[in-house]
């Protein structure tokens, strides 16, 4: 695996942070990997390793307000106006990138947690341009009531405190509380995985769970709203599109509620022809860092390599 890094200038003047991974022979595809809220793109080279070893090349950006991307003071903000949508086009931006670099590779992406919310706006936008894609630790939508408190609360938040400010009761709101089912706890954390040593080093990172900002909360949550209670991304989706959702049974931001057959239904009813999903007994939130990730990757990889062979 050959891993290097380069800064993409965005088309409104942003320089986007992307690390490369690239296989030793010829390349045959490429897989475009999206992070969650609060980490970053080199969580994932236990995944680019993998998939560089079949052949893959594998691009993931640091997301606006985060990781490398994040200039001083911008860690947990996406941007001041439509960060969401901002955030969906630079990661296409950085696609066609990769397509420039790799020529007539056929382009899967990988989103994982708020990275699947994103990859849900990248297939309504440019699915047609996608050869399949991947869902991982997929995110329940807050129910109505909490999604319209939340978005009330990230409104004022941003007004009278301003964008950037860390949205505490939102923090807690969302994440601190998904640590209750594994109560007593050995970490705030604990909901991210079983892998003690994994969910350390997370919180050891400075670049990980950090409290995001009223104005990134905002833009979240207006990311649900667009896809989900107006139904965007399931209407006009390639129907030969393949798609593979994949959680944890005790993720308690998604799996856990039931939530990926839910998803698959409405892609399904959406007229999406080759859906398919897999919930790992006993795993949580974090399925590529968890005790059994050697078999996610395994899947993962499996179902690229085999939705590969019908595009070539």
């Amino acid at each position: 695996m050959k891993s290097s890094d380069f800064a993409h200038d965005a088309s409104d003047g942003k320089s986007v942070f992307v690390r490369r991974w690239l296989p030793s022979g010829n390349a045959k595809a490429i897989l475009l990997v999206v992070h969650g809220m609060a980490e970053h793109s080199a969580r994932y080279e236990r995944l680019a390793a993998a998939m560089t070893a079949v052949g893959w090349s594998v691009y993931a950006p640091d997301l606006r307000g985060h990781g490398r991307t994040a200039a001083s003071g911008e860690l947990g903000w996406f941007a001041e106006h439509d960060g969401f949508s901002r955030v969906r086009d630079d990661l296409h931006e950085v696609a066609l990138a990769a397509s420039a670099e790799n020529p007539g590779l056929p382009l899967f992406i990988l989103g994982h947690s708020m990275g699947s919310l994103l990859a849900e706006a990248y297939l309504a936008a440019y699915g047609r341009e996608l050869a399949g894609c991947v869902l991982s630790g997929v995110l329940s939508p807050p129910p109505p009531l909490l999604h319209a408190s939340g978005t009330i609360i990230a409104k004022l938040g941003s007004f009278f405190k301003g964008q950037k400010a860390p949205a505490n009761t939102l923090n807690s709101m969302s994440f601190e509380a998904s640590n209750k089912d594994f109560a007593p706890a050995r970490t705030p954390m604990d909901w991210l995985s079983r892998d003690a040593a994994e969910v350390d080093k997370y919180i050891a990172d400075p670049l990980c769970g950090f409290v995001c900002g009223f104005g990134m909360y905002r833009d979240f949550l207006s990311g649900f709203s667009s896809i989900y209670r107006m139904g965007k991304v399931f209407s006009g989706l390639p129907k030969g599109l393949p798609l593979f959702i994949v959680a944890g049974a005790e993720d308690p931001l998604g799996g856990a509620k039931g939530f990926v057959s839910q998803l698959a239904e409405k892609f399904k009813t959406a007229g999406l022809q080759d859906v398919e999903t897999r919930l790992y007994p006993g795993a949580r939130h974090e399925i590529l860092n968890e005790t059994n990730r050697d078999e996610v990757l395994s899947d993962i990889k499996a179902w690229l390599e085999s939705k590969l062979g019908k595009v070539r």
